[in-house]
């Protein structure tokens, strides 16, 4: 298992937008990917998961990744929340 912890840049947090380009990058992993919020396990590949957890700029999330892929798919995930998902 992988993890990094950022800190949200997006203005408004993770809406609907850049929660469902999470998940669609998510999805698309191998791996079994986990946001960690306020000690929160998010199912990552969920877009409603995601919104309800009401991450917010400034939040501090951990993604984990746990799998065959584990390093890329938390490269992949990192560089996007990194380059505001979009936004």
């Amino acid at each position: 298992m992988v993890e990094k912890t950022l800190t949200i840049k997006n203005e408004a947090g993770l809406h609907m937008r850049p929660a469902g380009e999470f998940a669609k990058l998510a999805t698309k992993c191998t791996s079994d990917v986990k946001i960690i919020h306020k000690e929160k396990n998010i199912n990552a590949k969920s877009v409603l998961n995601i919104m309800a957890a009401g991450i917010k700029c400034g939040d501090e999330i951990t993604i984990q990744c746990d799998g065959a892929n584990e390093t890329e798919d938390l490269q992949i995930l990192v560089d996007a929340v990194e380059n505001g998902l979009g936004e």
